[in-house]
């Protein structure tokens, strides 16, 4: 059996490497138009900022020792352009010298990955304007930086790469301006969890122009012209383009294969293509979302690798199936953590969801240990079913423990109420007796149960200030004294039943504390005195939190002085 593979990085090398553990006798040929066979995409921001230091850290393996351990022929610099699905070949170009030849198969593995979103911008043919997707990419930034000693730097598009790639840039020693067409950074976290992220970057000195768009790039002495559409422009000493990635599946739509979302590649859950004998895998497939089983496209490593897994499986005579990808994602923010897994609330009501969620903020580890950090969390459920739909959280430490346990959870279709039925481990250095993922268990569970009832922020622009309803503050009156929201009164949680008859019967009470945790306290005893109560879903600290972001965000951007 010889099979052919386009691409390798991911879902290409895994492939290849599985065929040949699964298959000893097989012949295993690798086409690849980059110079690299296997690198690590993701650290790519990392080597930038000098984090990894030797380059050939980011190889993960070379042509040499792939063909060393597995005895696969590995042609980098060498170029797919045409699929004979009929005879079973391809036409491979030779990028050194470009000759063509033919190549015979038995199997073909498409794995082209994606390339960088190329917007109709003027200028991208500018020196000092780069976009970052391959290892090339990334020398070609390194060495700018090194020979040219930028000091400034505008980073067009804010999703995983550019977040990481500005960090990065920043701690050179760089300044560093995000312009972002969207109104936030990292789709795949709701606005008000974005707002954290955006709180971060400023802290540590990072410029934020969302909602702007860039229109174009000119030279202008040593510095480009950054065009903002409808603002003046920034001058800045380099831009780099990261507005994200499409499915690069030219070679699949020449050759006919049937087509999805954006020109994505149409696979079966075997990773098959509509063509026999021809798989596809990685960045350039359509998946199926776990959560919703809607069509769509996740480009992360963890689901190409295992796409590439399958196909092996598959070739050599297995029957393997991929169950579709949930999105679970990660990432470094200067000194926090944001992670999200599922569908997050904006994506719910698209799809006409009745979603609701808790948000808490639960300390990392025990609160009597040192050391202890909030994290904010936000838990999706489906009404009435508490169907677990995401979550995202941000924090310091312990934010990628509970992301992977609520990840598992969704996985293994547990209900939102049964994450408190979770049997989690504890120490006092690392959680508290009620972990933080059993805590949004609870919640959920009291909500089920009618024990809890919630407002969340976008109720706050609704609630009467007629006296119709009752607004309630049971912070300190210190805390009250440093900020609160207009219209509600402080009476602390530890006066309220004293100072009951202060609260006017009949009218229903909303109420808000610096955590959510007062408050919903407050809650029980307001209803166990006959009042309707209702907990306000994150505390103050997140509403002042998100309301102190999208006032920036609102505010105009002025992008600086054209000269």
């Amino acid at each position: 059996m010889k099979v052919v593979i386009v691409g390798g990085v991911a879902a290409g090398a895994s492939a290849a490497a599985r065929i040949r553990r699964l298959d000893e006798k097989a012949e295993i040929v690798i086409f690849e138009r980059s110079g690299y066979i296997s690198y690590a995409n993701c650290g790519l921001p990392y080597y930038i900022g000098d984090i990894i230091t030797d380059p050939e850290n980011l190889t993960l393996q070379t042509p040499k020792s792939f063909y060393n351990r597995f005895r696969i022929n590995v042609n980098v610099h060498h170029e797919v352009i045409a699929i004979n699905p009929k005879d079973k070949k391809v036409l491979v170009k030779n990028l050194v010298n470009d000759k063509e030849f033919e190549e015979s198969y038995d199997k073909l593995v498409l794995a082209p990955g994606a390339k960088p979103s190329q917007p109709r911008i003027s200028g991208m043919d500018t020196e000092n304007v780069f976009t970052l997707r391959t290892v090339e990419d990334t020398f070609r930034i390194k060495e700018y930086i090194n020979e040219n000693h930028p000091k400034s730097v505008v980073m067009a598009g804010g999703g995983f790469i550019g977040v990481e790639l500005a960090e990065n840039l920043k701690e050179l020693g760089m300044d560093v301006t995000i312009v972002q067409l969207f109104r936030q950074l990292t789709a795949n976290f709701d606005p008000d969890i974005a707002s954290m992220i955006h709180n971060e970057m400023r802290k540590h000195g990072i410029t934020l122009a969302l909602g702007q768009a860039v229109e174009g790039f000119e030279k202008k002495d040593d510095k480009v012209k950054v065009l903002i559409k409808d603002q003046k422009p920034i001058y800045a000493d380099m831009a780099i383009l990261a507005i994200g990635v499409s499915p690069d599946t030219a070679l699949a739509k020449q050759a006919g294969l049937e087509l999805g979302i954006f020109d994505s590649i149409v696979v079966n859950d075997r990773m098959e293509t509509s063509f026999y004998d021809i798989y596809a895998g990685g960045d350039a497939v359509q998946v199926k979302h776990y959560v919703t089983g809607e069509n769509a496209l996740i480009s992360l490593a963890g689901p190409a690798n295992k796409q590439g897994r399958i196909i092996a499986d598959n070739i050599c005579g297995g029957d393997s199936r991929y169950l579709g990808s949930q999105g679970s994602s990660i990432l470094k923010v200067f000194d926090i953590t944001a992670a999200s897994t599922g569908i997050n609330e904006t994506e719910a009501k698209s799809l006409g969801l009745d979603v609701d969620y808790v948000i808490l903020s639960p300390m990392s580890n025990s609160s009597y240990y040192p050391g202890g950090k909030v994290m904010t969390m936000k838990v999706l459920f489906e009404k009435d079913t508490y169907r677990l739909l995401g979550a995202q959280i941000v924090g310091y430490e312990g934010v990628d423990k509970r992301i992977d346990v609520i990840a598992t959870a969704i996985h293994a279709k547990l209900k939102a109420n049964q994450l408190k039925d979770l049997d989690l481990s504890y120490a006092p250095p690392y959680s508290s007796a009620k972990d933080p993922v059993n805590m949004a268990g609870f919640m959920i569970d009291n909500i089920s149960k009618g024990i809890l009832k919630q407002w969340h922020l976008p109720d706050e622009k609704n609630l009467p200030r007629d006296g119709s309803v009752t607004l309630l503050d049971t912070r300190t009156v210190e805390e009250y004294n440093g900020g609160h929201v207009e219209g509600f009164k402080n009476i602390p949680v530890d006066e309220l039943r004293e100072r009951i008859d202060e609260i006017e019967k009949g009218k229903p009470v909303y109420v808000i504390c610096q955590s959510g945790v007062r408050s919903y306290i407050a809650c029980r005893i307001l209803e166990g005195y006959g009042y309707e109560a209702y907990n306000f879903s994150g505390g103050f600290r997140f509403y002042n939190s998100v309301t102190s972001d999208l006032a920036l965000v609102e505010k105009s951007y002025d992008c600086g002085v054209d000269n």
